[in-house]
């Protein structure tokens, strides 16, 4: 999640807080597969089956920002921020692909509930 948004707000000028806003449901849902127990409080917290989704929804209903297009992201740069996010990885619960990730950004992108 954290290189994710720093890889987009270094790349390509979008704004912190709201950044991390909007990858932080579909980054959580993706991780889910791996740390389902770890999450589970926050499944609880917020309802549903996956925290991810719950956290989206949740956002949605705050009216908080859901959307990186809303954040002057394009959707052409999807693919170019998919290859910089997965360039030099670290540890992540979930091991990552490039197409695993654009697929993240593009949900993320759209505003769409998490694809995982």
């Amino acid at each position: 999640h954290h290189k994710l948004c720093h890889t987009l707000g270094g790349s390509f000028d979008l704004p912190h807080a709201e950044t991390h806003a909007i990858v932080l449901p579909h980054a959580i849902a993706f991780n889910a597969r791996a740390a389902k127990v770890e999450l589970a409080p926050i499944t609880e917290l917020f309802g549903g089956t996956n925290a991810g989704h719950a956290l989206h929804a949740f956002a949605t209903r705050c009216d908080a920002p859901v959307a990186l297009r809303e954040l002057g992201l394009r959707e052409s740069d999807l693919g170019r921020a998919a290859d910089l996010a997965v360039k030099n990885p670290y540890w992540n619960p979930q091991p990552v692909s490039q197409a695993e990730i654009l697929l993240l950004l593009q949900n993320a992108w759209a505003g769409e509930p998490p694809a995982f």
